[in-house]
């Protein structure tokens, strides 16, 4: 997939862990996890929103297109 997620790099210029994080956006670790490490394939905009709060971001700190990455499926 051609989307990159940069959650992690926005957590540690944080200072803030997966279960802090989890907590502060009402998700479970596992769910945030599966974001974080970019396996997931879908995220809804509810979510976004409350990262983006709770990470004093904007949607585009998140998430990044690469071209090279993308797989025809």
């Amino acid at each position: 997939m051609g989307i990159i997620v940069n959650l992690d790099v926005m957590m540690a210029r944080r200072k803030m862990s997966l279960n802090e994080l989890a907590d502060r956006v009402d998700l479970t670790v596992s769910n945030l996890s599966i974001l974080k490490t970019g396996k997931a394939r879908a995220i809804r905009f509810s979510t976004l929103e409350a990262l983006c709060r709770e990470l004093e971001c904007q949607p585009g700190d998140l998430l990044a297109y690469n071209n090279e990455d993308s797989e025809v499926e």
